[in-house]
């Protein structure tokens, strides 16, 4: 039991739970952001105020996409430091395993030299 915990405490937990609410926030803001706004109709317009509205479209896109791409960043770099972690654990299992084998095989020898004698 003691070794779960050790090879649990390989994992950035704290990290992990301080930059969850800001990941949370940033992907709800984001989802509501997108999922409430309409865009404008552009019927009934001229041409210069249907470019207005276009080009401020696009930049609210643009923000929406740099918005987006910190969040993926952010996810990103949350899922590297879990890998990083779960390769450490599958290392440690990997000796762990070696190690009783090792002590298994022992066992069997000492247990056929003891009823050989």
């Amino acid at each position: 039991m003691a070794g779960w915990i050790t090879a649990f405490k390989v994992i950035p937990w704290a990290e992990l739970i301080a930059a969850a609410p800001a990941v949370v926030k940033g992907a709800r803001q984001l989802w509501s952001s997108v999922r409430t706004q309409d865009a404008p109709p552009l019927a009934g317009q001229g041409p210069e105020a249907a470019r207005r509205t276009l080009e401020a479209q696009v930049a609210e896109l643009r923000q929406e996409l740099t918005a987006a791409s910190e969040l993926v960043t952010s996810l990103a770099e949350q899922n590297n430091r879990l890998v990083g972690a779960v390769e450490v654990l599958r290392v440690r299992t990997r000796v762990f395993l070696v190690v009783f084998v090792i002590m298994a095989l022992a066992l069997v020898g000492l247990a056929i030299v003891v009823a050989l004698k």
